[in-house]
């Protein structure tokens, strides 16, 4: 466990200095910010990869997937419509839940909510020692999942907002694509699968989406196409042939493992927005309910993941699926990617204080939900 909380105190010290840095770089932190997104890109993306050479899925058992998915699309709706709900209901002054204008700010804003960090997760659950457990088996499917869906409903999302867009249909099309090449093409593409070429690999998808992105902008720039780097490593991971034993085991690869999944971590940690950065006209509220607020939307984020406590009864005991629905809980990179999208169509000065430290609250408890986890996979199984 302590290698859990260095990287929950790596995560801290990655937030500390997304507020510090701002200040001290002056001008300078537009390119800062976009060095160290691009870096978490690539970073993200070793992760992914990773995974993806680890992911197993049996082809004769198609019917459980759909029923996983299922499940990650609730446990990602609730926590976005609890959120929403609140933020029309108390964060949206003269809003009103007729009215389709704080329907559209609250839908956008609070899918921060929905996404786990699967990188995040994926990290902390393997420095736990719990990679051979059904816990991490089953968050290793849900969380993907979710994000999944998360990145694909953002392009609805975006449609409400903006109109019909057809390069947002090009991205639903390619993500089909891919989960496509990824299910005909599973574990049969002999690619090398050391650290160093999984970096390289990484580079190159962090690269191609960066360059989609660069020149969808030329082409429209209220809605350009920008692919998230998880789902094409991901895939990429699923295609590549298992590696050999020399590969795959050695001090070295669990070093370099080690290090980029601590660097990952500082990163997400500066990926956090400049909290006073907004628009300072706007009526301020007292920080006592901000606190309140951040309390009630992290409390109903949350709760939003119990759902899979109600499912795969038969597959494992309840503490273990209490320990998955914790498991769930991280955020980071993808919900702080959603709230950035949702300052640039207007989310309301309060709603967006409100989400983004919510947002970091469930970032420093994350060390605590991983050992809140740990303990109840130890736990006596009770009759």
């Amino acid at each position: 466990m302590r290698k859990v909380w260095i990287y929950s105190l790596l995560l801290m010290a990655g937030m500390v200095l997304s507020q510090v840095l701002p200040g001290v770089l002056g001008d300078a932190c537009r390119y800062y910010r976009e060095t160290s997104r691009f870096t978490s890109m690539v970073l993200l993306g070793f992760i992914m990869i990773r995974v993806g050479m680890e992911f197993e899925i049996r082809k004769d058992r198609l019917g459980s997937y759909g029923w996983d998915y299922a499940v990650a699309m609730t446990a990602a709706a609730f926590p976005w419509i609890f959120c929403a709900l609140y933020f029309i209901g108390f964060l949206d002054p003269g809003g009103s839940f007729l009215s389709w204008e704080s329907w559209k700010n609250a839908l956008l804003g609070a899918r921060f909510a929905a996404p786990t960090s699967a990188g995040i997760l994926f990290s902390m659950l393997a420095a736990a020692g719990l990679a051979g457990t059904w816990v991490y088996r089953k968050a290793r499917v849900l969380a993907i999942f979710d994000d999944l869906d998360t990145v694909l409903l953002m392009i609805p999302l975006k449609m409400l907002i903006v109109g019909f867009k057809p390069q947002l249909v090009v991205v639903l099309f390619v993500s089909a694509f891919l989960l496509l090449l990824a299910w005909y093409r599973f574990h049969s593409v002999r690619l090398r699968a050391s650290w160093n070429w999984i970096l390289l690999y990484a580079l190159l998808i962090a690269s191609a989406a960066e360059v989609v992105h660069w020149v969808s902008l030329l082409v429209d720039e209220v809605a350009p196409v920008h692919f998230e780097v998880l789902l094409p490593a991901f895939v990429l991971g699923c295609m590549i042939v298992h590696p050999s034993a020399r590969e795959r085991d050695g001090k070295a690869e669990e070093r370099a493992a080690t290090l980029v999944s601590g660097a990952f971590m500082v990163l997400v940690g500066l990926s956090l927005p400049f909290l006073f950065g907004r628009n300072e006209t706007e009526a301020a509220m007292p920080w006592a309910w901000v606190a309140v607020h951040v309390a009630v939307v992290t409390l109903l984020s949350n709760l939003g993941k119990m759902f899979p406590l109600l499912c795969y009864r038969k597959e494992a005991a309840i503490r273990e699926r209490l320990a998955l629905c914790v498991g769930m809980f991280p955020r980071g990179e993808v919900g702080a990617g959603v709230l950035m999208v949702s300052m640039s169509y207007g989310l309301g000065r309060a709603q967006y204080t409100v989400a983004i430290l919510s947002l970091a609250l469930n970032l420093v408890l994350t060390g605590v939900f991983i050992t809140a986890v740990r303990a109840l996979i130890a736990a006596p199984a009770r009759t």
